[in-house]
């Protein structure tokens, strides 16, 4: 991952007068948008459980000439993801509003339908799933308000082509492509637009986090090459963002060039 401070330093961009929230920012895909969106102009809004990893990544932002807010929270639970908008919307430096909203947070579960730990399940979903939903629908009401805004929904590659080795949480992504394209026809004659954006294998926490090791994991993909950093992911998403407000990229898969399957 590349050192925050070598964030772009900018006093205007493409973004410059947005205000970005980002769930999940404290590693990963979501630190990464965090600091792309920041380095185009956007205030940003950052969300996780750490927040001592939160206030690092406000500091770095913050020290290149950014604006930047932390709210520790948990993308599971309802309260904390309203209480997060509520923050976001009292949040001065922000202009009291939000026009971005990226559904990042998540996490993963090695295994397929019949080995994986079904004790895991319900909070695979509680995260993935449900707790994307009430936050894209929280978005999507206020935005079709204000009669602009683009949501980001964050799926995977498995959750378009299922893959044996990790079934329950795939379905969990099949689910938020689902939430996603339901929601882009439901505002979309608001001027609102939504994306979903499918990464390959990303070199992240994910894997570890997820219960894969160099024997489940790390040999199957060896023969795929150089793997994804967080920052490629990033790069789309700050590309679909900066497009016109008429174009609307409803979904782009991400993978590392050598990624045969899924």
């Amino acid at each position: 991952m590349k050192d925050p401070q070598q964030m772009k330093k900018t006093d205007q961009g493409p973004l410059w007068g947005k205000t970005a929230i980002v769930t999940g920012a404290s590693s990963g895909i979501g630190r990464s948008t965090a600091l792309a969106l920041a380095g185009d102009g956007a205030a940003v809004v950052v969300s996780a459980r750490r927040k001592d990893r939160l206030n690092v990544l406000v500091d770095a932002i913050v020290s290149a000439g950014g604006k930047a807010l932390a709210v520790a929270g948990d993308a599971a639970v309802p309260a904390d993801i309203d209480r997060l908008l509520q923050h976001a919307m009292a949040w001065k430096d922000g202009g009291e509003k939000y026009d971005i909203v990226v559904v990042n947070a998540g996490r993963g579960l090695a295994g397929g339908l019949l080995n994986s730990d079904a004790g895991q399940w319900q909070a695979l979903y509680d995260l993935n799933v449900l707790g994307a939903a009430h936050l894209m629908r929280r978005a999507g009401e206020y935005m079709v308000g204000r009669k602009a805004g683009h949501i980001v929904a964050i799926g995977s590659v498995v959750g378009r082509h299922i893959s044996p080795f990790g079934g329950v949480y795939g379905a969990t992504k099949f689910a938020v492509s689902a939430l996603a394209e339901g929601l882009r026809r439901e505002v979309c004659g608001h001027g609102v637009r939504v994306s979903l954006v499918m990464p390959g294998i990303v070199s992240t926490e994910f894997q570890a986090v997820a219960g894969y090791n160099q024997e489940n994991f790390g040999k199957n993909v060896a023969q795929f090459g150089t793997l994804l950093e967080p920052e490629s992911i990033a790069e789309g998403i700050r590309w679909l963002l900066a497009q016109p407000p008429h174009v609307n990229v409803s979904e782009i898969m991400i993978r590392p060039t050598g990624q045969s399957y899924p």
